[in-house]
């Protein structure tokens, strides 16, 4: 990663870590919507979504002095939004229902075909998924994390994340042929 990317916030949050209200309102407008999306797309509840980015937030400034600039700003809000949803489904006791049993469909070359989706059709089939799925598609496929990353976000073996995301993958297919 270039050094000039981790560095780019610096001094807002050196500003942010003084107790300015102003810098770290710049900073919170700046983050607040990718975040709130990101938490909403894992948690797929508007309410907790926005809970879940002022909880955030609040712990990020209260924490501020522990950023060491090892990764971006936005990344290091980005695990704690990630964590803080993980901690919200656990407390909820959401059923993250991991399928073992959903069948595979195979496809013919000459029969398959480019389908093009609109990306409202595609949010709309995403938050359709079981809790499990969703979580695991929205951090591997929209986040990017790793399937080893996110064995250990979600306390599950990597070969456990690697099923559930191609599971994921074929249920928004058929989500997304239905609608």
């Amino acid at each position: 990663m270039d050094n000039l990317n981790i560095y780019i916030n610096a001094p807002l949050i050196e500003e942010c870590r003084k107790g300015n209200n102003k810098a770290q309102f710049s900073l919170y407008d700046q983050y607040s919507k990718a975040m709130y999306n990101l938490a909403f797309r894992i948690l797929n509840n508007r309410e907790d979504a926005e809970d879940i980015l002022q909880e955030a937030f609040v712990e990020c400034f209260r924490n501020l002095e522990t950023f060491r600039f090892e990764s971006t700003f936005g990344a290091w809000l980005k695990k704690i939004i990630v964590n803080k949803c993980i901690n919200q489904i656990k407390k909820k006791k959401i059923d993250m229902t991991l399928c073992e049993t959903l069948p595979q469909t195979i496809y013919e070359e000459d029969e398959e075909k480019e389908v093009t989706y609109s990306t409202e059709k595609i949010i709309k089939s995403i938050e359709l998924l079981p809790d499990g799925y969703r979580i695991i598609l929205t951090l591997y496929l929209l986040e990017g994390y790793d399937h080893n990353e996110i064995s250990q976000i979600l306390s599950i073996s990597e070969s456990t994340s690697k099923s559930q995301y191609s599971r994921a993958k074929e249920k928004l297919r058929n989500i997304l042929s239905k609608i």
